[in-house]
């Protein structure tokens, strides 16, 4: 990624949802106004602010705060559709206008700097003619790149060439949009983007991936995107012509999907993947229509139809904005759509996915297993959950595909616990034999186990605490006082196959005799053969265990008292096996 960015200039007009909100819906955005997406407030107006209303808090808290709160539902449609008069509007004085997001939309600096005497006037300019025409108050920043310039109309700046760099290196690091990678960041001492863009490019790309090194890029000053998209092939665009014209939002989005897909099949075709999308439409009276969508990732099927269905949307609603703007609906219907991929990247490097081949996106066997649910029923199409649990078959929960995915039991498989979280959940039993240091806790004969009931250093193989409760499970950890997830779990490896329905088993000494487990959870005699079912015998070449657990004894109607071992055949085969009320069961299989 190499090049110098290009002069931009960015539009954006401040808490934009908010303004939607009333352009459509006639909200007035002047009082206290707060736009909820997921029960958290993406957006809010200044009154709201000043009464301590904030990006992020809850529905609850923002009342609280503010009890005079109007609430809107978030709508990136109606976002979009308020927002199309502001990009025409920008449109009279400079072409080429990119709509980054509903709100902001950027265009190339170096055209309207010429033509309107410099880049300070042709700001200055836009802003005027789009509170002119729609009525809206906005920000223009100009700096290198798309990011810079996003950061420059926040602060109404006009960064020198070059100098974007500079102006970026105070910023703090959730400028960069992403509170994960910012989150962490803040935790490693990284406070800013000089900071940030000082850490070596590999150190940062092998720390925090590809998604953090775009994000080092952004922090140099580098926009990555001008270097990564280039013009496409003509025939990659695709037309549909109607003999009725669309003049209603319902039929443009039948249109709008149709083409979608058509083009993103055309595209999968090529091995491309959109990244930004021009829409072109012409009506009866021959007004012909443009706008041009960027996208920060990669657009999918669903992704280009809902921009084309929001772009339809506002140009046949014609929104006049506020009172004294003028309006943009055309002077007929509508009676050709074209969509031009003016970004692309090749995506023939891909892996193919499980659904099939580069450029097939999951929302097509999204499509296909929903009809599947609606011709055999919700529960002929699960998906697995992890979740907490002492054996394999615990861990695993199947919900029907489309519902919330929530595990069965608190807590992941693997990985530690918080002190008290599993206090009183389970009594389990001593392991037999004194436990080795970070080894089995129970007799291990070898020969072959291929490294199977290794028990991990925490204990989590079963056992009590060094403090003698037996609530609280396994051997005492490395020190740091928290005690291992679902004490009396299996050490890893994980099977790789788990038996819905356990098979019967026996399994017999070298004498011939069945081995059993007694009351004090000791075996009767080595183990030596194992026959599943009405199978021949196999000779037992090395085993591990056992792995009790005491489940529920409050409950009489829930107990569960069992203890697992793990096994290595003569055939190479290796196995999961539980003795339960006297009876040997085949719970899994190990690859």
């Amino acid at each position: 990624m190499t090049g110098a960015p290009v002069r931009t200039l960015l539009l954006w007009c401040p808490d934009w949802p908010v303004l939607a909100a009333e352009i459509v819906d006639g909200v007035p955005a002047t009082g206290a106004v707060a736009v909820l997406h997921a029960n958290r407030v993406v957006a809010c107006s200044e009154a709201a602010r000043a009464e301590g209303v904030r990006r992020g808090l809850r529905k609850r808290e923002a009342q609280a705060r503010c009890p005079r709160l109007t609430v809107v539902d978030h709508d990136p449609g109606r976002d979009a559709r308020a927002f199309e008069p502001v990009v025409a509007a920008v449109e009279e004085l400079a072409a080429g206008v990119e709509v980054v997001r509903p709100g902001t939309c950027a265009l190339a600096a170096r055209g309207p700097a010429r033509y309107l005497g410099g880049e300070e006037a042709a700001a200055e300019r836009i802003i005027e003619h789009v509170a002119q025409t729609c009525a809206v108050e906005s920000q223009v920043g100009i700096a290198d790149g798309v990011f810079a310039a996003g950061l420059a109309a926040r602060a109404g700046q006009v960064v020198p060439p070059g100098g974007a760099p500079g102006f970026l290196v105070g910023l703090p690091v959730e400028a960069l949009g992403r509170p994960a990678l910012a989150d962490l960041l803040r935790r490693l001492g990284v406070r800013t983007l000089g900071g940030f863009a000082a850490l070596p490019a590999g150190d940062v790309l092998a720390r925090f991936g590809f998604d953090g090194a775009l994000a080092h890029l952004l922090a140099a000053g580098r926009d990555h995107r001008p270097l990564a998209v280039r013009r496409p092939p003509v025939d990659l665009a695709v037309t549909a012509d109607h003999d009725e014209p669309i003049d209603r939002v319902d039929a443009a989005a039948f249109a709008a999907r149709a083409l979608a897909e058509r083009l993103h099949d055309r595209l999968a075709a090529h091995g491309l993947a959109c990244t930004r999308l021009g829409i072109e439409a012409v009506t009866a009276h021959g007004q012909e229509l443009h706008r041009v969508w960027r996208h920060d990732g990669l657009l999918t099927a669903v992704a280009i139809a809902d921009r084309l269905r929001w772009q339809l949307d506002g140009w046949l609603t014609g929104s006049a904005g506020r009172p004294g703007a003028r309006p943009t609906r055309p002077t007929a219907g509508i009676i050709r759509l074209r969509l031009v991929p003016d970004g692309v990247l090749a995506r023939a490097d891909l892996q193919p996915g499980l659904w099939g081949e580069t450029g097939e996106e999951r929302e097509r066997a999204h499509r296909a297993l929903s009809r599947v649910q609606g011709l055999l029923g919700p529960e002929a199409v699960v998906t697995a959950v992890l979740g907490g649990g002492r054996s394999p078959g615990d861990q695993v929960r199947l919900v029907p595909w489309g519902d919330e995915r929530l595990p069965a039991r608190p807590g992941e498989p693997t990985g530690p616990a918080r002190v008290g979280e599993l206090a009183g959940s389970a009594r389990v039993g001593e392991p037999t034999g004194p436990a080795r240091p970070g080894g089995l806790a129970g007799p291990v004969r070898a020969g072959g186990a291929g490294g199977l009931g290794r028990a991990d250093r925490s204990g989590g193989a079963g056992g009590l605490d060094r403090s003698g409760g037996p609530d609280r499970g396994g051997a005492a950890s490395s020190g740091r006082g928290a005690s291992p997830p679902w004490p009396g779990r299996l050490p890893p490896p994980s099977p790789a196959v788990v038996l819905p329905a356990p098979l019967a088993a026996t399994v017999h000494d070298a004498a011939g005799e069945p081995v059993g487990v007694s009351a004090r959870l000791q075996l009767t005699a080595a183990p030596a053969r194992l026959a599943v079912g009405a199978a021949r015998p196999v000779e037992i070449v090395g085993w591990a265990g056992p792995w009790p657990v005491d489940e529920r004894w409050w409950s009489p109607a829930e107990a569960r008292r069992r203890a697992r071992f793990q096994v290595c055949l003569a055939d190479g085969a290796a196995l999961l096996l539980a003795v339960e009320s006297g009876r040997w069961l085949v719970e899994a299989i190990y690859d």
